[in-house]
Formats: structure tokens, sequence, C-alpha cells
């Protein structure tokens, strides 16, 4: 049996496993205690690992078919794997608007230590730096810096119209217009990132240096027929729908655990925002171990810059639509759906130090060494602390 048949034969099990214990909690199990929460947790990741396999199969075929670079298709896998996020996002968004706002914004928080993290495990030379991939140094430090200026901007204005009350009255929100423009505005970004990554590192791509040249496919090897693509990349999205839900059903069901055992409402929104992280983190550890470090440093990464440009304004827009369709109630009597209070604004306001040390420490050689390391991890970690215990 070949090494690939094998690998082929893994995932299918674990998607087959995953389907079967979501499948017997959900018909056998009656109630919400442990039992359903891990259950529904461990068949979810074991369909999201499943459905990640699927996503980095399609788009290393797609990759080698147009002969892009791996970290183009670890981008376009990256975002495949924001659907089941979004799913979760969704219910938790309608069941409690605020808190899926903070854990929103908190995955940004735990993306950048996982981010930090990973960068510690990377080769290194006889001096200890570890090389980037070119499309993350040249492109997404652009990204890491929008980042910062998006959150600056955003905590700033947050934390004047409290101290103001810009709009009357005792409580100040975000509107659905606020969230319409933002959601726009930051989508606009995001779909501009993405057509320059695919014109700038694809197969077309004209090097502006020698060190800017896409990594050389083998013509050698097998090309995989498009509706084998197809096919992967549409049963990947499907199953990743399945997995996510599951996985957000547990993570709720453990949410209302700790708050029930006293734990802080921050507390519960992190931990939640590890969970809708965690098709992003299956796949940077699927395709690290496939020896596709190009592909898991794309998602690494992308597990930070789609977090502002992509999950956030997501999430904005659902927040609005869930508000005008009267899913969501309507605060302050007109048309405010997010409250402007400590925690939303803190882990806000915190997006700042930890989109700005990621862009020095990756832009300023192109490689992070270990004093980079240990900085990026100690202000990412920091920034989840206080979030928990004082935001």
């Amino acid at each position: 049996m070949s090494e690939s048949n094998h690998h082929s034969k893994q995932w299918l099990w674990l998607l087959i496993a995953g389907l079967v214990i979501i499948a017997a909690i959900t018909f056998l199990v009656e109630g919400h205690g442990w039992l359903t929460g891990i259950g529904l947790g461990v068949g979810g990741l074991l369909v999201v690992f499943a459905s990640s396999e699927m996503m980095i199969m399609a788009v290393d075929g797609y990759a080698k078919r147009k002969k892009m670079n791996s970290f183009v298709a670890g981008t376009m896998a990256g975002l495949s794997s924001n659907v089941p996020e979004l799913v979760m996002l969704g219910f938790v968004l309608a069941a409690t608007p605020r808190v899926g706002f903070i854990v929103t914004v908190l995955t940004l928080h735990v993306g950048a230590a996982a981010f930090g993290l990973y960068c510690g495990t990377l080769p290194r030379d006889v001096e200890g730096n570890a090389s980037l991939p070119q499309p993350l140094v040249k492109l997404s430090t652009d990204l890491y810096a929008a980042a910062a200026g998006v959150f600056f901007s955003l905590g700033v204005i947050m934390l004047l119209m409290k101290a103001f009350e810009v709009r009357g009255g005792a409580e100040t929100y975000l509107d659905t217009r606020d969230l319409y423009v933002f959601g726009a505005i930051l989508l606009t970004v995001q779909v501009v990132a993405t057509w320059r990554l695919v014109k700038r590192f694809s197969s077309d791509h004209k090097p502006e240096s020698d060190d800017d040249i896409p990594v050389e496919v083998d013509v050698s090897e097998s090309l995989m027929p498009i509706k084998t693509i197809l096919a992967f990349g549409a049963a990947g999205l499907f199953m990743s729908v399945i997995g996510g839900h599951s996985v957000g059903e547990f993570a709720g069901i453990l949410v209302h655990k700790l708050e029930t055992a006293g734990y802080s409402e921050m507390f519960g929104a992190v931990i939640l925002s590890v969970f809708a992280a965690a098709g992003a983190f299956v796949m940077i550890g699927t395709a690290h171990f496939q020896g596709k470090y190009n592909i898991a440093m794309a998602n690494a990464s992308g597990a930070i810059t789609q977090v502002p440009f992509l999950v956030l304004p997501v999430a904005m827009i659902m927040l609005a639509i869930f508000t005008q369709s009267g899913i969501i109630p309507v605060l302050g009597g007109t048309s405010g759906v997010i409250p402007i209070d400590l925690h939303t604004t803190s882990a806000i306001f915190l997006g700042f130090p930890s989109m700005l040390i990621l862009w020095k420490a990756v832009q300023d050689d192109g490689k992070v060494n270990w004093l980079e390391t240990t900085s990026m991890i100690a202000v990412f970690v920091l920034a989840i602390y206080l979030l928990v215990a004082h935001g």
C-alpha cells in the first residue's frame, strides 16, 4: 500500500468516525450536558480535520495545474477554512450578539499567539533565523500594518464615543449603519489583497527581484483532474459546515458551563474563539506534518489577516442583518447593535499592539529570530491575559 493511499484512507476513516459520533450524540443523547458537549466537540473536530485534508488536496491539485506558488494555494485553503468559523459565529451572533462580537475579535489574538508559536517550530539557520515566504513578507506585512491601523482607529473612536456620548443617553452603541460601512470597507481590503496575491505570486508573475519568484512545480508530477479538484473542494466545504456547527455547539455548552461555574465572560469568549479557529489550526498542523511549510505558514498568517478583513466584516454585516430582520433585539431604542463598553472596546484596542509587533518582526528582514519569536508570543499572551483578567 502506498503512502498516499494510506493517507487518503486515514482522512476518510476520520470523516466517517466524526460523522458517526455526531449522529450518535444528536439522535441518542438527550440534554446539553458534558457528554453531549464532548461528543459534539470530538466528532466536529474529526470532521473539520477531514474537511481540511480535502481542501488541502483540492488547492494543492489546483495549484499544480496553474503552477501557483504554494503560499498562494495555502492562502486559498485558509480562506476556505473560515467557513466553519463563520457558521459557528452565525449561531453565536444570533444567540448572544455582544459575546459573538467579542469572540470574533478574540480570534485575532488567538491566531496571533498560534502564529508566534508556529514560528518557533520553523527550521532555522546557524544564526537562529527562520526565513519566511516572500509573499508573506511582501504582502501580508501590509495587511498587518493595515490591521493595526484599523484596530487603533476603531478603538479610539469607541473610546471617544463613550467618553463624549456623541449620540446622547447613558449608553452608546455601534449601530447598523456603522456595521455596514465598517464591513464593506474592511472586505474591500481583503478582496484587493487576494487579487494582488494571485496576480503577483502566481504562474504569470514577473519577478521584481531575484528572491521574488514563485515556487517551481515539478512538471513530471501527475495532475489532478478538474472534476476531482471540484469534488474535493465541494465536499470539504460541505463537511466543514457540519464540523463547524458541531464544534460551535460544543463551544456553546462549554461557555455556559464555565459561566455557571463563576468564570468571567471573557474567559468563556477566549475558549470559544479557540474553537472558532479550530479549522485553521487543523490545516496548519496537517500541512506542517506533510512538509508543506508554505501552506502551513500561509494558514498561520491567514488566521490573523483574515480576521480583520474577512471574518470581522462578515460578522459585522451579519449582525446588522440579524438586527434589521428582528433575529436579535435592537439596543437603545433605535438601531443600536453592539454596546460600547469595557469588554468590546478593550478587545478591539488590544489588537493594535499585537499587529504592530507582528508587522515589525516580519517586515524588517523577512526572517524571525528567537528574540522576535519570544517577543511576539509574550505580547500576544499578555493581550489575552489582560482581556481575560481585566477586560
